[in-house]
Parts: structure tokens; C-alpha cells; sequence
């Protein structure tokens, strides 16, 4: 087990009392698996992403626990909820690593893309800065950026909007982490970007091993990419289970009025 999340709570406290935003989720994704969390607007999917990451508002109240399995079999696992800022560092970028539904909030843009990939990566594995230069020139190829060696020196707003979430993909797979969480990576892109991307992703992922949890709000992306399935509605756990069992056969009501909402050709 990489991820073992148990009665996951989140709250926000306004002038006008307590929010809740996650109402006791609990989940969990094996090494190399590929997740999908899926929901309408408002369900709760990135508050839960961000509180695994540490990312919660300042005036988030989080309970529960998500357990970061051990490096290694003989390491204690790692408890991410309310975890010190030092644990968390050390964790991100290098354990887990997001993907950000828009890379211009993301990206420095002030700074050239060779220099924040390079700083990621002399933190994160130490490399020195040719290696690094070099390592990201062949990851920007990886994720099929054309003329790398050249358009790693731009500032992110010379690339498209697809050319800059390949740069995400790029700096978020470039430590090898053991886990990418992927915030709606193609809501902002056209259909056939959209494909791209997620053929990138999965690409690089079964090149690493690396383990997915993706959120969004499309159906159709999750039945392509993800083999489980966990649905999520105001907060709450709808249903959850393997892809076929989700889509051919749900549980629930919302789940099936979900299915029958997506457009169909025939009829």
C-alpha cells in the first residue's frame, strides 16, 4: 500500500461558522496504481488532493489520517494531515508530486523554465547544474516538446497552453515520484490536447511505475486512464470500486444519473 487515507475531514471556518468540505473519505492506492476521484463542482475532489499536499487555506480544519508508506519495507510510513512544513518539503516534489489544472498559476513567470527545473532538481536529487540542465532537456523530450535543448531556456508565456502543461508533467515527473496527483491537467485544452497530454502521462508513468491519482470531472477520462474509480458529491463518498464495476454496474443513484448524463452518438 503507497497511500492509505482513513476518514479524511475538512472544514473551513468563516464568520459564519464552520464549512464542511470532505465529510470522511477514505481511500487508499496500491504502488503504480492509477485512481481516479471524479464529482461535480463543489464535491470536494481538490480539497482533498490539496490537504494530502499541505496546500489547505490557512483556515482549513483538517482531521482523519493519510499514510505515505515507508521508502523502504523496514521505514515507518509518513502521517501527511497537519504534518510539520520540514516533512512535508521533503515529501513534495520528490514522493509526490501534483500537476496543477492551470500551469500559468504554477509556473514562475519570471523565471526561465531551465532555471526552475534545474532548482527542482538540485533540491530534490542533488544533481549539479549540467546534469540537471541535461536531465531536463531529455524530459522535456520525454513529454514531447519539440526542440527542447532550445525552448527549455523560454519563459512559460512563450509556450501554448498544452506546451505549458507538458512542462508541468515534465518538473512533476522528473524527480520519479512514487505517486502523481493530477488536478484536472486538460479542462483548459481542446480535445485533441487533451488527449495528448494524457497519453504523456501515460507514457512517463509506466515508464516510472509511478502511481496516479487523477482528479476531474469527466467520466470519460477516468474509464480511460484510471482502473479504479471513486465518486463524490458534496463532500461525501458516493461510491467507490474497479472501473468496470463502477460504469457498467453502479451502486448508487447519483452515480447512474452521472452515466446517464454523458452525450451519446447513437440515439
Amino acid at each position: 500500500m503507497l497511500l492509505d487515507v482513513n476518514d479524511l475531514k475538512i472544514a473551513f471556518a468563516t464568520h459564519t461558522g464552520s464549512v464542511p468540505a470532505v465529510n470522511g473519505l477514505s481511500f487508499a492506492i496500491e504502488r503504480g496504481e492509477s485512481v481516479g476521484i471524479v464529482g461535480e463542482s463543489g464535491s470536494g475532489k481538490s480539497q482533498t488532493v490539496l490537504a494530502l499536499m499541505g496546500l489547505l487555506a490557512d483556515n482549513a480544519r483538517v482531521s482523519g489520517s493519510a499514510k505515505l508508506a515507508g521508502e523502504h519495507d523496514e521505514t515507518p510510513s509518513i502521517e501527511l494531515l497537519n504534518a510539520r512544513s520540514r516533512v512535508l518539503r521533503a515529501v513534495r516534489g520528490a514522493r509526490i508530486a501534483m500537476i496543477f489544472q492551470d500551469p500559468m498559476t504554477a509556473l514562475n513567470p519570471h523565471l526561465r523554465i531551465s532555471t526552475q527545473m534545474t532548482e527542482l532538481l538540485a533540491a530534490h536529487r542533488g544533481m549539479k547544474r549540467r546534469q540537471a540542465m541535461d536531465y531536463a532537456v531529455e524530459m522535456m523530450e520525454a513529454v514531447r516538446i519539440p526542440e527542447a535543448a532550445r525552448r527549455v531556456k523560454y519563459y512559460p508565456h512563450q509556450f501554448s497552453g498544452g506546451m505549458r502543461q507538458r512542462v508541468m508533467i515534465a518538473m512533476a515527473l522528473s524527480c520519479e515520484p512514487e505517486l502523481l496527483i493530477a488536478d484536472e491537467p486538460t479542462t483548459a485544452l481542446d480535445v485533441t490536447v487533451q488527449d495528448e497530454i494524457l497519453d504523456v502521462i501515460g507514457d512517463l508513468r509506466e515508464r516510472t511505475n509511478t502511481a496516479l491519482l487523477l482528479i476531474t470531472h469527466d467520466l470519460g477520462v477516468v474509464a480511460g486512464n484510471c482502473s479504479r474509480a471513486i465518486v463524490m458529491r458534496g463532500g461525501d463518498l458516493v461510491e467507490q470500486g474497479a472501473i468496470e464495476q463502477v460504469f457498467e454496474s453502479p451502486r448508487a443513484d447519483y452515480t447512474r444519473n452521472l452515466l446517464a448524463a454523458i452525450p451519446r452518438l447513437e440515439g
